[in-house]
C-alpha cells in the first residue's frame, strides 16, 4: 500500500506570505500524488479564502496534470517507435496507434518516462493578489500540437454550457478535446474569462498556466492595509541628523574625505559600524584600520553613503524584541551572502557596496510592520473585523504577507536610491524589477533563498530558473557547495 503523503501547512503558509512558488514535481503521477496535489490546493486556498472554488480549481489541475503526463507518454512512445513528433507524416502515423498501444501499456511508458526524467512538476505561487498555478512538463511542445490546442480554445470560447459543448462535434484524432472546454466552463463559473488561462512553451518545457486574480473586494482590502501601513510611516522620525548631515557632505563635491571623516566621527555608533565594516572579512584588509580617514578612503562615496541608509534605518527600528533581533540577524546574513555571491560570480564589482546594503536592507517591510504602534495594529485588526475579512488576513500581514511592497514604498518614501528600492521590492520576486537593476535584484534575491534552502524552508525546486541561470548555477549540488561556503564564511564572520 502507498504511503500517505502529509500536506505541510507551515510550508504552504510561507509560502504564501513571502510569494515564494511551491512546487510538487513528480515522473509518473501515481494516484497518491493527485490526492496530495488536491489536498496541497485545499490548504492554499483556504489560507487565501478563496474555499469555494475549491471544486473548480481542483479539476482545472487535475485536467492538466492529465495532459501533461499524456504528453510526456507521448514522447517516449515516438521514441521507442522511430518517430518524430515535428514531422507531419510520422505524427499522424504515431497518433494512429498511440491510444490503444501506449494507453494499454501504460506501466511500461510510465517507466521510460521516469528513466528519461521527464517530470511534471505543479506550482503554486501567489504574487500582487494574483493566485497562479502552473502545470509544467520538460516535453516541448511542438507548433502542430500548439496549433491544435490553440484552436481547441478559440472552439471553446462559443459554449456557455456543457450541454453545447457535447451537442457539438469535436475532433476526435487526440480525444474530444473536451477536457479543456470544461477547464474554460470552470474559469466562467469563477467569473473568469478564458485569458486567465494559457499555454506556453520554451525550448525545455510546456507551461499550461492559470492566472487568477483574487476578488476584487479582497484585493481592494489588502491594499487598503498596504496604504496604512506605508501612511503610518509618516509618524516615524526622520533619519538622524548627524546622517543627513554626512549625507549632505557627499553630495557637496566641494566636501573633502576629513570633512566627512570629521562629522562621522561625532557619532561614536556610526564610526564603530564604518569600523565593524570595513575590518570586516568582506573587504579582506591586510592590517586591521581604526583610523576613519582611511577608512572613508576604502569604502567610497558610494560605500558611504549606503552605509548611512544601512545605518540610518537600523537606527530607526531597531529594538531588542526577539522578533526584531531574529529579522536584523536574517539581513545581516543575507547582506554577507549577497556581498561574496556577486564578488565571486560576477567580474564588475562596483556594485558591491549596492549589493551588501541590499541584502541587509531587503526586508525593511517586515521590520517596519514589526515596530509600527501598537495603536496602527489595532486599527488594522478592526478593519479586518468590520469588513468581515478572515482572522488570517491580520495574521499574514502580521507574517510579512506584501512586506516587499510595502518596503519598497517606505524606501521610496525615505528617498533611498532606486537600486535599494529594486532590491527592497523585487527580491521575491526578481524576473518582474527593472531591467537596469537585473543583476543587483538577482544577487539579493539569492541570497535571501539560499538563508531559506539553508534553513530547509524552501527546496531547489522552488528556486527560480531563471536567477540560476544568469549565475550559470545548474544544478543542486552546485547549490550546496556554495551554500556551504557562505555559511563557514558568515559563522567566521560572527565569530570575530
Amino acid at each position: 500500500m502507498a504511503k500517505e503523503l502529509l500536506v505541510d501547512e507551515e510550508k504552504i503558509k510561507k509560502s504564501i506570505q513571502s510569494g515564494i512558488p511551491l512546487t510538487i514535481t513528480t515522473f509518473t503521477l501515481p494516484r497518491e500524488i493527485e490526492l496530495y496535489v488536491e489536498q496541497v490546493i485545499t490548504v492554499f486556498l483556504k489560507f487565501i479564502a478563496q474555499e469555494k472554488i475549491k471544486d473548480y480549481i481542483i479539476y482545472c489541475v487535475q485536467e492538466l496534470m492529465g495532459n501533461a503526463k499524456k504528453a510526456n507518454t507521448k514522447r517516449v512512445y515516438f521514441s521507442e517507435h522511430g518517430l518524430e513528433l515535428s514531422n507531419p507524416d510520422h505524427y499522424k502515423k504515431g497518433m494512429a496507434a498511440f491510444k490503444e498501444q501506449a494507453l494499454g501499456n501504460a506501466a511500461h511508458y510510465l517507466q521510460l518516462q521516469k528513466q528519461q526524467g521527464l517530470y511534471i512538476k505543479v506550482i503554486l505561487r501567489m504574487k500582487n493578489n494574483i493566485f497562479y498555478i502552473e502545470i509544467r512538463n520538460n516535453s516541448a511542445i511542438t507548433k502542430t500540437e500548439l496549433i491544435r490546442i490553440h484552436d481547441k480554445l478559440a472552439r471553446s470560447r462559443k459554449y456557455n454550457s456543457l450541454e453545447d459543448a457535447l451537442n457539438q462535434v469535436l475532433d476526435d484524432s487526440e480525444g474530444a478535446g473536451l477536457g479543456i472546454v470544461i477547464l474554460i466552463l470552470m474559469l466562467k463559473k469563477m467569473g473568469l474569462d478564458d485569458d486567465c488561462f494559457d499555454i506556453l512553451t520554451t525550448e525545455k518545457e510546456t507551461i499550461a498556466r492559470l492566472t487568477l486574480p483574487l476578488d476584487k473586494a479582497r484585493t481592494e482590502n489588502i491594499q487598503y492595509l498596504s496604504s496604512t501601513i506605508v501612511e503610518s510611516i509618516n509618524s516615524l522620525p526622520q533619519f538622524p541628523e548627524n546622517v543627513l548631515l554626512v549625507q549632505r557632505l557627499i553630495s557637496d563635491p566641494k566636501s573633502k574625505i576629513t570633512d566627512i571623516a570629521q562629522q562621522i566621527s561625532m557619532d561614536p555608533a556610526l564610526t564603530a559600524d564604518l569600523l565593524r565594516t570595513v575590518n570586516s572579512a568582506l573587504y579582506m584588509l591586510t592590517k586591521k584600520t581604526d583610523n576613519i580617514s582611511d577608512a572613508v578612503k576604502m569604502l567610497g562615496m558610494q560605500g558611504i553613503r549606503n552605509l548611512l541608509y544601512s545605518y540610518g534605518t537600523q537606527k530607526l527600528l531597531k529594538d531588542d524584541s526577539q522578533n526584531q533581533k531574529a529579522l536584523w540577524e536574517h539581513s545581516h546574513k543575507v547582506g554577507f551572502y549577497a556581498f561574496n555571491i556577486f564578488k565571486n560570480l560576477r567580474k564588475d564589482h562596483t556594485l558591491l557596496d549596492d549589493v551588501f546594503v541590499g541584502g541587509i536592507l531587503h526586508d525593511m517591510g517586515k521590520i517596519v510592520f514589526s515596530a509600527v504602534h501598537p495603536d496602527l495594529l489595532q486599527k488594522i485588526r478592526n478593519f479586518c473585523v468590520e469588513k468581515s475579512l478572515p482572522s488570517s488576513t491580520f495574521e499574514d500581514f502580521a507574517a510579512g504577507m506584501n512586506h516587499a511592497e510595502i518596503g519598497g514604498r517606505i524606501a521610496e518614501k525615505w528617498n533611498f536610491p532606486d537600486s535599494l528600492i529594486a532590491c527592497v521590492k523585487y527580491h521575491h520576486s526578481p524576473e518582474s524589477a527593472p531591467k537596469e537593476f537585473q543583476d543587483i535584484v538577482d544577487t539579493v534575491y539569492l541570497a535571501n533563498i539560499f538563508c531559506l534552502y539553508e534553513n530547509g524552508d524552501v527546496n531547489f525546486d522552488q528556486l527560480e530558473s531563471g536567477v540560476l541561470e544568469r549565475f550559470g548555477i545548474t544544478t543542486k549540488k552546485h547549490i550546496d557547495v556554495l551554500v556551504g561556503k557562505l555559511s563557514e564564511g558568515f559563522l567566521r564572520e560572527k565569530a570575530k
